[in-house]
């Protein structure tokens, strides 16, 4: 059983960086690809990015392209989503995914002035 737990959220103000963290325990992080997801109040669950299994590959949602990078240290079993020039729009819990199966708890970011 994969268990992940998500950090590194806050308050920040627009034009601010974060880097939230996935902590991943229970199976080896090799046999999964990864997601970041969020959830902004009366909105429904969007993509933000992903990653392949060696890292070699990712994707971004259009809307943090060029502002969010997701990266994954295998080693030390945790995905990184490295957020710059935060929006007021970005604001919402962020959720860190495993092979579209497993959830973590989630973490709020705040983006506000």
């Amino acid at each position: 059983q994969l268990q992940l737990v998500e950090s590194g959220g806050g308050l920040v103000q627009p034009g601010g960086s974060l880097r939230l963290s996935c902590a991943a325990s229970g199976l080896p992080l090799d046999y999964y690809a990864f997601g970041w997801f969020r959830q902004a109040p009366g909105k429904e669950r969007e993509g933000v990015s992903c990653i392949s299994r060696s890292g070699s590959s990712t994707n971004y949602a259009d809307s943090v392209k060029g502002r969010f990078t997701i990266s994954r240290d295998n080693a030390k079993s945790t995905v990184f989503l490295q957020m710059n020039s935060l929006k007021p729009e970005d604001t919402a819990v962020y959720y860190c995914n495993a092979n579209s199966a497993y959830w973590g708890q989630g973490t709020q970011v705040t983006v506000s002035s």
